[in-house]
């Protein structure tokens, strides 16, 4: 039977990390993060916005229609800096702001075509080093990457992230 506690690049056993070891992988993760958005923050300096711009636009991607209030929660950011971000992006064209059909106070947010060409250049950029590093590394790695972090969002966050990964 294989122990489950050692790693194939050296044995390490994963249940008992050294700092050192941990020190290396936030040090992995701090460099992997820079460069996943790398290439994303070239093309938002581009066109004079920043990195909550991308995040509101992947998700209001992702979700046509959500609520202001969802993409509040989802985002984890205050009411005035979401709609700092929201005012620019509706101002610019790039996304739509409709008021609901059932529940006049809410408002849905959605993508334009403008915006929707957006967040596919930005989001290719992501995918393609993504989907390099996932065949560099196989399937385990893959499914192993997942769970770790999964495991480490806050039960809160996890909970959106679930609601996200079913839709």
């Amino acid at each position: 039977m294989a122990d489950i506690g050692a790693s194939a690049a050296g044995g390490e056993s994963l249940l008992f990390l050294t700092d050192e070891q941990l020190r290396k992988g936030i040090e992995a993760m701090f460099f992997a993060y820079r460069g996943f958005t790398s290439q994303p923050d070239m093309i938002l300096d581009q066109h004079g916005y920043g990195r909550a711009h991308h995040r509101a636009l992947h998700f209001i991607n992702r979700q046509q229609g959500l609520t202001v209030n969802t993409l509040l929660t989802v985002l984890g950011v205050t009411k005035q800096s979401l709609n700092r971000v929201l005012r620019t992006l509706i101002e610019d064209g790039l996304v739509d702001n409709r008021v609901g059909r059932k529940d006049k106070r809410e408002r849905h947010l959605f993508l334009t075509e403008k915006g929707a060409e957006l967040e596919r250049l930005l989001s290719e950029a992501q995918r393609s080093r993504m989907r390099a590093a996932y065949r560099a590394a196989g399937p385990q790695a893959v499914a192993g990457f997942r769970q770790v972090l999964e495991a480490m969002m806050d039960p809160d966050l996890r909970r959106h992230y679930q609601m996200l990964k079913d839709a």
